[in-house]
């Protein structure tokens, strides 16, 4: 279809929620053998946030969307669509539809995306397509995981990098349209890299039954990574990306005024924005404080420079996701503040 017949799809507002329990440098390395130094010169972290075990990934993402809701001044009941993105649901079988509930939004369809930390870009996308082909007018996109409670304490080699949080956008029809353009790729040949793998516990059965596996159940493991593997991968595949998505919408590295990335480890950030040549001013960054928040790292960090009145109306934004799959991507957001 043609672009120049199609909706236009327009950010609304964002939202972002991070949870009370606050974990510095200083406090893991009287847990585990690191210190402040170690962890601060190799990621850039300082702190991050992790969620009380009463709470739910669904309490985060709740808190995340009625803060956008309220700034986009839209009523839940409003919404057509809910896109959640997240890797640490609480049923296996999905989420969006308990943050449906938890939201009210009676009229809204809802469904989970599983793409780890490229997944709030992928939502972003998704919601975007259904905006422009005239399916759905108000979608609520959130990007929200827990993975404190996937990594192994024990282990500075991961437990170190990763925090909870939530973030979210309100995508809504418009004449003028935000998203630009957007390059996705995959490589499952290495999404052992970085993952949470299962493993399955098997019996045999009688002589005849033999010839068949039952499974009797099994179990995840901690989360694993292989960090120079992750970071060789991301510092190569990323300003490729930004590179190819750039040339689709017909503009350079110099039209950038913001680029977001998937807050991973701010030597990543300062590497992709050294390849493209980007000076660190126009780096987002707010890892330091809340570390690897996965799916909710974009969106967090859009709502908080949304917030601080970094970005102006006509700014070009980067995006740029990567994590685990492998899956990385790219989209291209000309911010119109004024309709």
């Amino acid at each position: 279809m043609n672009s120049s017949a199609m909706n236009g799809a327009h950010i609304l507002s964002t939202g972002s929620a991070v949870p009370s329990i606050c974990i510095s440098n200083e406090y893991l390395s009287n847990t585990i053998s690191t210190s402040d130094e170690w962890i601060s010169t190799r990621t850039g972290i300082k702190e991050r946030r992790l969620l009380p075990k009463d709470k739910s990934i669904i309490d985060l993402a709740t808190e995340a969307s009625l803060s956008a809701l309220q700034k986009g001044l839209i009523k839940a009941e409003n919404l057509d669509l809910i896109i959640l993105a997240t890797s640490s649901q609480n049923d296996l079988f999905g989420s969006a539809s308990q943050l449906q509930a938890s939201l009210g939004a009676k009229h809204a369809v809802a469904f989970d995306i599983t793409a780890a930390c490229s997944g709030f870009l992928i939502g972003l996308i998704t919601a975007s397509q259904f905006i422009r082909t005239g399916a759905y007018k108000n979608i609520l996109v959130v990007g929200a995981d827990i993975l404190s409670r996937w990594v192994n304490w024990t282990d500075r080699r991961t437990c170190i990098l990763f925090g909870d949080a939530a973030g979210a956008v309100i995508l809504q029809y418009n004449q003028t349209n935000d998203l630009l353009n957007f390059q996705l790729d995959s490589n499952g040949n290495d999404f052992h890299q970085l993952s949470i793998p299962y493993t399955q516990t098997q019996i045999h059965k009688n002589t005849v039954e033999s010839l068949y596996t039952y499974p009797q159940g099994g179990k995840y493991n901690y989360l694993t990574m292989n960090g120079k593997e992750v970071y060789k991968f991301a510092v190569s595949q990323v300003p490729i990306s930004i590179e190819e998505c750039l040339k689709k919408a017909e503009l350079s590295t110099d039209d950038i005024s913001w680029l977001v990335l998937h807050q991973a480890n701010q030597r990543i950030l300062e590497a992709v924005a050294n390849k493209l040549d980007i000076p660190m001013t126009k780096v987002i960054s707010n890892i330091k404080y809340y570390g690897n928040t996965s799916a909710a790292s974009i969106p967090l960090a859009l709502d908080e420079a949304f917030n601080s009145g970094y970005i102006c109306n006509g700014d070009i934004i980067v995006i740029a996701g990567f994590g685990a799959g492998l899956t990385w991507g790219t989209t291209i957001i000309k911010w119109h503040a004024i309709h």
